[in-house]
């Protein structure tokens, strides 16, 4: 190793250890130290662009997010977000067919993209002389996609064999899904990202050009860009390259979608499937998200459930695993990123001969105790230390950096909420996580799901591919 790279390695790890050991001190240190790291402007066409420099290698991480996604797909065309994410790797009048990803390997850097239900992203990683061809490649994409039928379907079928592997295939997935469709009784967020089978089988190259059209274009987008440039030389060649492209009136307004009526029942699911090797329990509820919550509440959600069930000094690991001998392993979690909601999960493994419904009763005294009694200030500040020693590690990281913006500005949050979060998060009392949890620990807003291997090796309930399907 390069005794500069060891130096540069030694100091970034020294500036830890010092960041973490002032947030055992006093976990507020670094909320009430941190800094805007990143700067903000828009392009005439009505793009965003966030700019967070990083000087201590020539390389950069580009992004470009799309604030669409599953949740805003048409009925009866779910998986057309994620459709259209492989597609765009295919071809437009200045790049073959399949040269995309090629092109940028070529040039020493690595590419990739995902869909959410509330985002799309794509993003290169490369050296920092490469990003005026990235942007040059992206924003060429944005609008000249062209799509061949041939490659269209045979794209069709790469998906449809990539859900045959990641759920059908998978009971947990099933179980995940199904449950999933069950939390949501209207809203869109229950229809899987990558879509139904029978629905995605029946998607056509016009579908794709269909939601191409109607959603991406410069002003329903975000730029972000992470690494060793400044905000005047990301402008410069964002206007040179994102600048020319015209907006689409029609798009980048405030997003509505149907929403669910009050929750007023528990739901209840189980799966019986042979290839389940171990009797577990999920079960979610609905809550809010950081985007739709009230004022440090999406806060003491997280920090409430970083004390019930993340890890092994969480309470449901200590109580089923530890003490009662229950489950094998048990954990718990927020999820708040959502435009529209958020949820919590519990997931626990029974140990063996344990059945079900204990492990349940189990779960459900601890989170009442949570609901009633609160935790305590030791819990609470080794949460908050925790979660801000987290934040000063992915802060080291440029790619995460993008990411956690980017997330957060494709759901309607400002740089401000995104940079103001250490200081949330040191600001939640005892009172907000004890009212949090009786507000939202709510088994009417839940859906508990049921693994059981089946010993009669006949799964109860399984999607499978609809009959006579032909794969090519």
């Amino acid at each position: 190793m390069p005794k500069s790279l060891r130096l540069s390695l030694a100091t970034t790890l020294a500036t830890l250890m010092v960041a973490l050991s002032m947030l055992a001190l006093n976990p507020h240190a670094h909320a009430a130290t941190n800094a805007t790291r990143a700067s903000e402007f828009m392009l005439a066409n009505g793009m965003q662009v966030i700019v967070i420099p990083d000087h201590r290698a020539p390389v950069i991480t580009h992004m470009v997010w799309y604030k669409v996604g599953a949740a805003d797909e048409q009925r009866g065309t779910s998986g057309i977000a994620h459709f259209l994410e492989h597609l765009m790797f295919k071809s437009t009048d200045k790049i073959p067919v399949g040269e995309f990803s090629k092109i940028v390997g070529r040039l020493g850097g690595q590419d990739n993209a995902f869909t959410g239900h509330d985002a799309t992203a794509y993003f290169q990683r490369v050296s920092k002389d490469r990003l005026p061809k990235m942007m040059e490649m992206e924003a060429d994409r944005m609008v000249n996609l062209r799509l061949d039928e041939k490659e269209v379907l045979t794209e069709r079928d790469v998906i449809l064999e990539e859900r045959r592997s990641r759920v059908e295939n998978n009971p947990s997935s099933v179980l995940n899904e199904q449950m999933n469709a069950a939390l949501y009784l209207n809203h869109p967020y229950g229809v899987p990202i990558i879509g139904w089978y029978h629905e995605i089988a029946k998607l056509s190259r016009e579908d794709a050009l269909a939601y191409y059209k109607r959603y991406y274009a410069p002003n329903n987008a975000i730029l972000v860009v992470s690494g060793d440039v400044t905000a005047d030389e990301v402008k410069t060649m964002a206007e040179a390259t994102y600048g020319k492209l015209p907006a689409n009136p029609d798009v980048g307004g405030k997003r509505v979608r149907p929403s669910d009526p009050p929750q007023i029942v528990a739901r209840r699911l189980e799966l019986k499937d042979p290839r389940a090797g171990n009797y577990s329990l999920n079960r979610d509820y609905v809550t809010p998200s950081y985007a739709t919550a009230k004022p440090g509440e999406a806060e003491a959600l997280d920090l409430m459930m970083k004390i019930a069930g993340s890890g092994s000094t969480s309470r449901i690991y200590k109580k089923l695993v530890v003490e009662s001998k229950l489950a094998s392993s048990a954990r718990g979690d927020y999820s708040g990123h959502g435009l529209d909601s958020g949820t919590i999960s519990i997931y626990a493994v029974a140990a063996d001969g344990v059945p079900l419904p204990d492990v349940e009763a189990a779960i459900d005294e601890v989170l009442a105790d949570v609901a009633k009694n609160g935790v305590t200030a030791a819990e609470l500040e080794r949460a908050k230390s925790s979660y801000l020693a987290d934040y000063v590690y992915e802060s080291d990281n440029q790619a995460t950096l993008a990411r956690r913006y980017g997330w957060n500005l494709a759901v309607g949050r400002t740089v401000a909420d995104i940079e103001g979060w250490p200081d949330a998060i040191s600001k939640v009392t005892l009172d907000d996580i004890k009212k949090v949890a009786a507000d939202y620990l709510d088994s009417r807003k839940t859906v508990t799901g049921y693994l059981i291997p089946d010993k009669s090796g006949v799964a109860q309930s399984q999607q499978a591919s609809p009959a006579g399907e032909v794969v090519r």
